[in-house]
């Protein structure tokens, strides 16, 4: 059965990923976010807790 046979796929599948592999990261992590995220602030916010009216 020639499906079975994994010669020339195989070679085709090792040289795709090895192509996103090489250029797929660079164009990833050359997008520049354009709101950088701000600290969280230290204080907690005071909550209350709920009164249930069946409670």
């Amino acid at each position: 059965m020639p499906q079975l046979n994994p010669d020339p796929w195989f070679m085709i599948f090792i040289l795709t990923w090895g192509i996103f592999l090489a250029v797929l990261p660079f164009k990833v992590m050359g997008h520049i976010f354009p709101n950088e995220p701000t600290p969280k602030s230290m204080m907690t916010p005071k909550t209350t807790p709920w009164n249930w009216p069946w409670h």
